[in-house]
């Protein structure tokens, strides 16, 4: 039996629920992953579900493998083997898999990542034809989000531009699967289309999937919500959980109308809201409530706490963002010297990247650590993506990205020319690249040199392939690094020392993953199909903190601080045309911008504090700013404005005077 005692009673009903589709209405700050861990573990407990027939899908890996954790500590013993709990795309790759032949695909194929794909379509522009390769790759995405396949957005074409793009959309799939791969909409996209049009797929997943839960519901896409509907089907054992007012993602193809579908298609839908918060204080929350209730709603509700008022939110105006920076460091060292509490407990948060620059520099000069999230992703690094490209190439020989990636690296001396002459024969013969290095008639069509190279590299992968067959994902890793001596090449290739210890510590660190993955006692045992395609969904990029000094400033933009919360906020920068953003001033996406705003106040536990400039700087030009409409929109009684003549201000400013000197003599002390 799983203990329900210490859930509110909302939350407790959310868990029991059971024969009619239910969407839990889960606010900022609400419990909602408790929720969903705690109804996966009752639903394989109390329910008598086997665990490998409960699903519960989510956005990113973190959030998978955090709710995977927790589900597991809820569930004793082996009731919970077989329970999967994933992003949309990884569950995609699952089906893809099982569905090869009706998805079209061949075993090993490959799952081609944005740098490739985006590669790929600037290549299929044809003599004379100019391309937006970027503008191309949106709108291909967008069609196959909405199931439009090339010959429909080829009939649907209203103008040139559309014509012209239909027609790279075309292009673009049919190499795609003479590559034998697929790019991440296809891992959506391809399995609707699947069980839409087959109906023993559709009976195997609809069976497999005896409950299904998925997390930020008001995130899914056309072809997420199509994708879930197909695995539903009409039993409706389906659990949603999310909150409309934090739907921030349209620009990434979110559809928060989703709700709206989920009420038509499932009349039977029951709706439970959970609207206690136990993140924020009383003001915190009555303003994120009177901000959002500007919204229309689909279903309303009210965020309350028992946490008590708390302090106001405070409105700070400043000169320039110079001057902004300044306050909220000033802010900071107050605060810090009244709470003594660690610096990872204060965030500033912004709507773009570029406004980080004068708070990094305020920071740095009064020697307070901080971190910016979006760092690098583990998987762009070069090294990373040239030892995968191995890796998938050994796992499908006719993914001619990978190929090219790898052709001359380590260098082989295989130059430019060598590999355009391949490509056309490749082309001629339609064969992939790797085929066409085995064939006699390529020598025709090379220098000796040029065919002599090829012919000795394609010798050496169709080696490592014969290994692949016998030996495990490990085993042939390291048979790569050691036959390619790549610690050497990394050496070689680096500016310094320091950068290649960087560059061989992060191919230890893609080791000794894959050797987790591949351990059939601490891992799943994967094979190596199996690992390259999980390796293409997943992102590392909360790794990045790890090397950062864990006590930090957080500076980070409102969409990164979604699912974060922090004891003392700063929002920087609310004025018209930055929150809300310029191209969002009206419709549906000021709307959604007001949603941003929400999201940043609801992160603030303790003390929340908005700022906004006079002026900026825009084009080497001082332009005068407005104050964002957001904070009009504000209730009175929940904001205390600041200005510098106060008597509250002048007090803060002795306050903040005494940390200073305290700053600076901890300085001088260091």
């Amino acid at each position: 039996m799983v203990a329900l005692a210490h859930l509110n009673p909302q939350q407790a009903a959310a868990v029991r629920h059971l024969g009619t589709p239910l969407l839990v209405l889960a606010g900022a700050g609400s419990g909602k992953t408790r929720v969903i861990t705690h109804k996966i573990a009752w639903l394989i407990e109390d329910c008598g579900i086997p665990a490998e027939r409960v699903l519960a899908v989510t956005f990113t890996n973190k959030a998978a493998r955090e709710m995977r954790e927790r589900a597991l500590a809820l569930c004793p013993g082996r009731a919970a083997r077989g329970l999967t709990v994933c992003t949309f795309h990884a569950l995609g790759l699952q089906i893809l898999r099982r569905e090869l032949r009706a998805a079209g695909l061949r075993p090993g194929f490959s799952v081609v990542d944005g740098q490739d794909s985006l590669h790929l379509i600037r290549e299929l522009a044809q003599a004379g034809e100019e391309l937006d390769a970027e503008a191309a790759r949106a709108i291909i995405s967008a069609w196959k989000d909405a199931g439009i396949a090339p010959e429909q957005a080829l009939r649907q074409a209203t103008d040139d531009r559309e014509m012209h793009f239909a027609r790279i959309y075309d292009r673009y799939e049919r190499q795609l699967r003479a590559y034998n791969a697929v790019d991440f909409d296809d891992l959506i996209a391809l399995p609707v289309r699947v069980l839409h049009g087959d109906r023993r797929a559709r009976e195997h997943w609809q069976a497999r999937t005896g409950h299904l839960l998925i997390d930020e519901y008001q995130d899914t896409s056309a072809a997420q919500y199509a994708l879930m509907r197909l695995l539903v089907g009409s039993h409706h054992g389906l659990t949603a959980v999310g909150d409309d007012d934090q739907s921030v993602y349209a620009w990434r193809g979110a559809r928060p109308e989703n709700l709206q579908r989920l009420k038509e298609d499932f009349p039977q839908l029951q709706v439970i809201k959970l609207e206690q918060n136990y993140r924020s204080t009383g003001h915190i929350l009555a303003a994120a409530n009177g901000l959002i209730a500007r919204n229309p709603h689909l279903f309303e509700k009210r965020l309350w706490s028992s946490l008590g008022p708390g302090d106001p939110i405070r409105v700070l105006p400043c000169n320039n963002p110079e001057h902004e920076a300044e306050r909220i460091v000033s802010d900071m060292l107050r605060l810090r010297l009244r709470h003594a509490d660690s610096w990872s407990h204060y965030a500033v948060l912004y709507r773009s990247n570029h406004q980080s620059r004068p708070l990094e520099q305020a920071l740095r000069e009064h020697g307070i650590p901080y971190r910016v999230s979006g760092g690098t992703s583990f998987f762009a690094y070069a090294e990373i993506k040239d030892l995968l490209a191995y890796l998938r190439l050994l796992s499908n020989p006719e993914d001619d990205p990978a190929f090219l990636r790898v052709v001359n690296v380590p260098r082989r001396h295989i130059g430019p020319g060598t590999v355009e002459r391949l490509a056309t024969y490749a082309a001629e013969r339609r064969v992939p690249l790797l085929q066409a290095c085995g064939e006699l008639g390529l020598a025709s069509h090379l220098p000796a040199a040029g065919y002599r190279r090829l012919t000795h590299f394609a010798q050496w992968l169709i080696e490592a392939q014969r290994l692949a067959h016998t030996e495990g994902p490990l085993a042939i890793f390291d048979h790569l690094l050691r036959s390619l001596d790549y610690e050497a090449w990394l050496r070689e290739t680096s500016s310094g020392p320091a950068q290649a210890e960087r560059r061989i510590a992060r191919v230890g660190e893609l080791r000794a993953w894959i050797a987790r993955m591949a351990d059939p006692d601490t891992g799943d045992g994967k094979d190596l199909d199996a690992i390259t395609g999980h390796l293409a969904l997943v992102d590392l990029m909360e790794r990045q903190g790890e090397e950062r000094a864990a006590d930090s400033v957080q500076l980070m933009t409102l969409h990164a601080a979604k699912g974060l919360e922090f004891p003392h906020v700063w929002i920087a920068g609310l004025e018209e045309a930055i929150l809300p953003h310029h191209a969002n001033l009206e419709g549906a996406g000021l709307e959604e911008e007001r949603r941003l705003a929400y999201v940043g106040l609801t992160r603030a536990q303790r003390h929340l504090t908005l700022t906004y400039c006079a002026q900026r700087n825009k084009s080497g030009e001082t332009v005068d700013c407005e104050p964002s409409r957001f904070l009009r929109e504000l209730p009175p009684d929940t904001v205390d404005w600041v200005e510098p003549s106060s008597p509250a201000a002048q007090a803060q400013a002795r306050e903040t005077g005494r940390a200073h000197l305290d700053n600076l003599r901890s300085l001088l002390q260091t």
